[in-house]
């Protein structure tokens, strides 16, 4: 393992994990009534709570037939979950919690890590991971996406969409909104903040646009001019962009507007956004047929224009980030993290991280997966079981360690104060020095 080194690390990482109190218990937790749980078992009683001295963010991998959780800072071990399978996890928008794709639907993963605010401050906790007993009931259980301190879930085998706060993600009882699309689809949704609940339109055969519906489920607006659409990212301005085989679908202030690839087949499928940055990254294929992706798109969300980078090697779905500063990023095969100026188009740095490696055929076999967490990007390597953290402004690997599982995918949470998170009920001396921590 390389050698921790604090001057490469964001200040979120500088003050972690320190103990200051001693254990707390742990408040049980049953299953909301929407759930197939029928007597939901409570977190672990053994499990003592401490409080930090700032946030302590995780992250969790999943790997065939289980999920670990490891120390974001460290690296470290925290827990071997094991759960049969081919996982899939998400972000469950709380800063706690991921949401892991099972046979059931979306099971909560308690990652062991929050922040609680309190007056001007925050206050910092930390416990044992643990795979709870809470599962959001779906048949296929699709896209999970956050915007706005809400989560919205998707039910690829019904067409359900059930929408809650993220920072109820955990609670016993959580107030649902939910929506059931016309047909069941491979599809996605999410909620703006006046309340505007934005959803795909499809069938099990094919994808054909989107519809915006108000707070009281009334239609604003609709667009079938977005073939085969999947994904979605929001801007700052809240503009929700959508990929297409022939480009992206944007909506914004109550309409529609399209998006044209240069190409005449240019399918988008996955994107990114990025805070202060009016566009948006995505991937790119041209090839109807398929074939390796070596170009990205950069949407202009003000413009509406697309313009395309050629990275001269090839990518997957699971290779794009985007940074602090804005700059679109992709781990490519030939083991690069390419820093892109999304404003010029330009590949200001190349930076190597891992070697090389192929793309597999199946897409739910492990391949280099580039995540972003707490100002550092995080690289898998499966071919050699490591997992390394990467500063990008120093295009410095300031963390690695070796892993005893294959990994496939990963997500985490900083363990900081959820938006929209209420200042918590409990007594606290005055007069603590507590430190702000900027994400």
């Amino acid at each position: 393992m390389t050698n921790l080194s604090p001057a490469r690390l964001r200040p979120s990482h500088l003050l972690a994990a320190v103990a200051l109190a001693a254990a707390l218990p742990l408040a049980a937790c049953a299953a909301p009534g929407q759930q197939d749980d029928e007597t939901a078992a409570p977190e672990p009683t053994d499990a003592a709570t401490h409080e930090q001295a700032a946030s302590t963010p995780r992250l969790a991998i999943t790997y065939d037939g289980g999920v670990q959780v490891l120390d974001a800072t460290t690296l470290e071990l925290l827990e071997d979950i094991e759960l049969p399978g081919f996982n899939r996890i998400n972000p469950a928008g709380d800063e706690r919690h991921l949401l892991v794709s099972t046979g059931s639907g979306f099971q909560v993963l308690d990652l062991g890590a929050w922040g609680e605010p309190h007056g001007d401050h925050a206050h910092y906790y930390s416990t044992d991971p643990a795979l709870l007993d809470l599962t959001y009931t779906a048949e296929i259980p699709g896209h999970a996406v956050v915007h706005h301190g809400r989560t919205a879930l998707f039910d690829d085998g019904t067409g359900q969409v059930t929408i809650l706060d993220s920072a109820a993600i955990a609670e016993a009882e959580p107030e649902i909104r939910e929506h059931t699309t016309t047909s069941a689809h491979h599809g996605v949704a999410v909620e703006l903040g006046d309340g505007t609940l934005l959803v795909t339109e499809g069938t099990d055969e094919s994808r054909s646009g989107a519809l915006a519906l108000d707070a009281e489920g009334q239609k604003i607006a609709s667009s079938a001019e977005c073939p085969g659409v999947h994904g979605e990212t929001v801007t700052d301005d809240e503009k929700v962009v959508l990929g297409c085989e022939d480009g992206a679908l944007i909506y914004h202030d109550g309409a529609f507007t399209k998006v044209a690839s240069p190409d005449a087949f240019g399918r988008i499928g996955n994107l990114r956004s990025a805070p202060g940055s009016d566009i948006v990254l995505g991937d790119y294929n041209a090839n109807p047929d398929g074939g390796p992706l070596t170009q990205v798109a950069l949407i202009d969300t003000t413009s509406g224009e697309i313009s395309l980078v050629d990275l001269g090697a090839e990518y997957t779905f699971r290779s794009l980030g985007r940074d602090d500063e804005g700059h679109a990023l992709v781990l490519t095969t030939d083991g690069d993290v390419h820093v892109i100026d999304p404003e010029s188009g330009a590949v200001e740095t190349s930076i190597p991280v891992i070697e090389g490696w192929e793309v597999p055929e199946d897409w739910q076999q492990p391949r280099p997966t580039l995540t972003m967490l707490a100002g550092s990007a995080y690289v898998t390597d499966p071919a050699n079981q490591r997992l390394l953290a990467l500063d990008v402004a120093t295009a410095e690997v300031w963390q690695e360690t070796e892993l005893d599982v294959v990994p496939n995918e990963i997500a985490g949470v900083t363990g900081d104060v959820a938006e929209g998170g209420h200042e918590h009920e409990g007594e606290h001396e005055d007069g603590d020095d507590h430190e702000g921590h900027d994400h």
